[in-house]
């Protein structure tokens, strides 16, 4: 764990953490919603209108959470795959009240400057999928057999992303990561992403699975979040006592 204090002033952001579910920009809040029902408290804001923003598209977003996020109530900042990189921007926006983040087989932004929406091989491959300037909707990208498991109802929902999303450099304010934060792995390939992660000391958990493992066991990837924050909110018996 980095750090040993959350940073949020209690006198403005008080009282037991609400949990910020942030999907993956190609699905949508479905890949939470299994999940939410294991938490104690949580906000699952939509995301997929980034698809129909304009560049530079995270001030959409930040929005987007700003506007669902509780005021004057820590909140702890739970992000998935590709919002992982969405998370120094957020936590500029709500300052002292984010009290921790987790990344749960998520990309890892860069502790300060900007962090590169996809890598260049990745853009690559992003470019030959793309027409008109939208690539295909995520379920598309794979052969039927590989998603059999995948559920209609999320796959329906999951946006055209703007090629140009991937082109684009995502801000990472110096000091985001200055508050609690953890990584919850599932598998490769974010075992890299993970093992990133405990160089910075971070807190490091691993439940074996898919990258969409919060469909197959929400109660144990809840169990996984719920974990990570006791650990870090174990001095504050207020917020303790909420786990």
């Amino acid at each position: 764990m980095r750090g040993g204090t959350i940073p949020y002033d209690e006198r403005s952001a008080s009282g037991s953490p609400v949990f910020v579910l942030l999907h993956s920009l190609l699905l949508g809040p479905l890949t939470w919603a299994p999940v939410a029902g294991h938490l104690p408290e949580t906000v699952l804001p939509s995301l997929i209108g980034v698809a129909e923003a304009e560049p530079p598209f995270w001030p959409f977003v930040v929005g987007r959470i700003r506007a669902a996020a509780p005021p004057d109530r820590p909140v702890v900042l739970v992000a998935h795959s590709n919002a992982g990189l969405l998370v120094p921007a957020v936590v500029d926006a709500l300052r002292d009240q984010v009290a921790g983040c987790v990344f749960v087989d998520a990309t890892l932004p860069a502790r300060a400057g900007s962090t590169p929406t996809a890598t260049p091989q990745r853009l690559a491959v992003l470019r030959s999928m793309a027409v008109g300037g939208r690539l295909p909707p995520w379920p598309d990208w794979w052969a039927e057999h590989e998603i059999a498991w995948f559920p209609d109802a999320v796959g329906r929902a999951a946006p055209r992303m703007p090629l140009s999303y991937y082109e684009q450099r995502m801000p990472a304010p110096a000091g985001w990561d200055e508050r609690p934060c953890g990584y919850l792995l599932f598998g490769p390939p974010y075992d890299r992403q993970a093992a990133r992660a405990r160089e910075r000391g971070w807190d490091v958990g691993h439940l074996p699975g898919h990258h969409l493992h919060q469909l197959a066991d929400p109660a144990a990837v809840a169990a996984g979040i719920l974990a990570m924050a006791a650990r870090w909110f174990s001095h504050s018996r207020d917020l303790r006592d909420r786990f």
